[in-house]
């Protein structure tokens, strides 16, 4: 059995290899290199800002910044209820001129499933924006579809989850497993119920979860070194070890299988480094 990231809170703890797949982040490293805030632009459905979701900008920020002392975290959600992939990424050029952020933390997806869009059509759509905002040297942090027992075996629904992992892995962005890390905490409880509320949403602890696990991916992807001796000249430390750690250790390194039994989507696209 693989041990539980200790560094999340106990009701939020997975496997890291259901947790995240890493690639290097190099505009948040260069904001940290030149002690500067960190700005944040969080889009998808749990961004928009409704119910309990109006909290997460809020808890993303805490996580980030908790993850990372001393470094101001400016975190602002655009997100719009049951937006698809194709409509927010036509927002993203304005919102990213408007912004100018460092990051964008994506959740994508769900909304496509629901809404039965055609999935070549969602996996074309998603890659010419994450191309766009990475061609504009910004950093961009996807995070797959939420887990329901309702959907596990619907065909339709665990491509959508598949083409996500196959975006991140084509562009070597860093992906947060939502889905297998919500399908590994509903095998821990009886019911799905504790992270998910109506309509797909996320209720309060969900969200918190969720703030977390983007936090880990974005942390350890920091991590990743363009050499070996970059890796030691940043002092970049894991906040989980308090030590830093090697590309080696901070990548999930798994098998390539489908997400409807694990949620993981193989080889890190990131290439190890000594």
């Amino acid at each position: 059995m693989e041990a539980l990231d200790q560094s999340l809170s106990p009701e939020c703890r997975v496997p890291g290899s259901k947790l995240y797949t890493l690639a290097r982040l190099k505009a948040v490293k260069a904001a940290l290199k030149e002690k500067r805030p960190i700005h944040v632009l969080s889009i998808g459905s749990s961004s928009a800002g409704l119910g309990a979701s109006a909290s997460y900008p809020v808890k993303l920020e805490n996580a980030l910044e908790q993850a990372l002392p001393d470094v101001q975290v400016e975190v602002e959600a655009r997100g719009l209820p049951g937006e698809v992939a194709s409509g927010a990424g036509e927002r993203l050029r304005s919102m990213v001129a408007e912004m100018e952020p460092d990051l964008v933390v994506w959740q994508v997806g769900t909304n496509d499933a629901l809404a039965r869009v055609d999935i070549e059509a969602f996996g074309e759509a998603l890659d010419e924006s994450v191309q766009w905002v990475k061609s504009h040297g910004i950093d961009i942090v996807l995070i797959d579809p939420v887990f329901t027992e309702s959907l596990a075996d619907d065909a339709y629904y665990t491509q959508m989850v598949r083409t996500v992992q196959e975006v991140a892995r084509r562009e070597a962005v860093p992906l947060v497993h939502r889905y297998a890390a919500m399908r590994f905490l509903s095998t821990q409880r009886t019911t799905e119920a504790h992270m998910l509320g109506r309509h797909f949403r996320l209720n309060d602890l969900g969200l918190r979860c969720m703030a977390e696990h983007a936090t880990r991916a974005i942390t350890l992807s920091l991590l990743q070194p363009e050499s070996a001796k970059e890796g030691m000249k940043d002092g970049i430390k894991d906040p989980g070890k308090g030590d830093a750690v090697t590309a080696d250790h901070a990548t999930s390194d798994t098998s390539k299988t489908d997400p409807a039994q694990t949620g993981t989507p193989g080889p890190s696209p990131v290439p190890k480094q000594p």
